[in-house]
């Protein structure tokens, strides 16, 4: 019998002395990772839910290499992300913009590259579904490029105040994403640091780090494109509230496919989702309802 395993991060701040004095005040991010633990839990995902001070670098290669020895061909590996995004410069000439993106975990950011090796490391026939409530998520499971450009109308965006309500009135939250004195100013504090994990490393396994040849089928359904941001929100960031509105505590019977532009339907233009897959082809992944295990 197939098993789940489900890995929720949800930041609300980040550790200052790694991000140059910025702590990175978002609201609901913590919200939306329990909000996915509870969707994992209640399809049977054995979750790990980990916030804001607990949510590190660490703890994500932990549990990252944990799902690569105990999981199976047939299994599923859930990771979902709610925090800020960001770029730093791409050193191993993967890039076409010559940026990576990345998640910004507590004490430091985690680069696509650094994912990709990870998620590379999963056996033959593993599905994984990604989730990511970021900026500059689009690619962070590692295949398509786009010139990343902000957009100069950020728009008020829709938000719930609680699970099942209809969209509220739009309110203006903050974009998840690093100002650009900030991230430039956390390179130059941790100089050595990036250029460590930014340089070529060995390939995983036959994975690899490229989506062609990952044994593993990988699903990205992002927050937004890689020259959009997403929001916050009062109780859920937006992508979120989106998801759990078309999700409708378990009643959605569609596939991916229908799930994905659901949840764009709902969103404005501004802050369009993202949703493509890398790794080996699964047919049967494609057309199944999602959280399914």
């Amino acid at each position: 019998m197939a098993k789940g395993m489900s890995i929720h991060f949800g930041l609300n701040h980040l550790d200052p002395a790694h991000y140059a004095g910025w702590e990175g005040r978002l609201n609901a991010c913590e919200n939306d990772a329990r909000c996915m633990q509870q969707i994992a839990e209640k399809a049977g995902y054995q979750t790990n839910l980990r916030l804001s001070d607990q949510a590190t670098r660490a703890a994500m290669i932990e549990l990252l290499t944990k799902a690569a020895t105990d999981l199976r061909g047939g299994d599923i590996l859930l990771v979902t992300y709610s925090g800020h995004g960001n770029q730093v410069p791409d050193l191993d000439g993967d890039e076409a913009d010559g940026l990576d993106e990345t998640w910004c975990l507590y004490d430091g950011q985690i680069v696509d590259d650094e994912l990709y090796r990870l998620y590379g490391a999963l056996a033959d026939g593993v599905r994984v579904l990604i989730l990511s409530d970021s900026c500059h998520s689009g690619t962070v499971a590692k295949m398509m490029f786009y010139q990343s450009v902000l957009p100069s109308n950020l728009a008020a965006v829709g938000d719930v105040t609680k699970l099942g309500a209809p969209p509220a009135k739009a309110i203006v939250y903050g974009p998840k994403f690093v100002p650009p004195d900030v991230a430039l100013r956390t390179l130059q504090l941790n100089k050595e640091f990036y250029e460590k994990i930014g340089n070529p490393m060995p390939k995983v396994g036959p994975g690899g780090k490229d989506g062609e040849t990952a044994r593993a089928s990988i699903r990205l359904i992002s927050g937004c494109q890689d020259n959009q941001v997403s929001f916050d929100g009062a109780v859920n960031s937006t992508f979120t509230a989106a998801l759990l509105l078309v999700w409708d505590s378990g009643t959605f019977q569609g596939d991916y496919e229908d799930f994905h532009l659901k949840i764009q339907r709902m969103m404005l233009p501004t802050q369009s989702p993202n949703h493509y897959k890398v790794g080996k082809l699964d047919l049967a992944y494609d057309h199944q309802r999602p959280f399914t295990i």
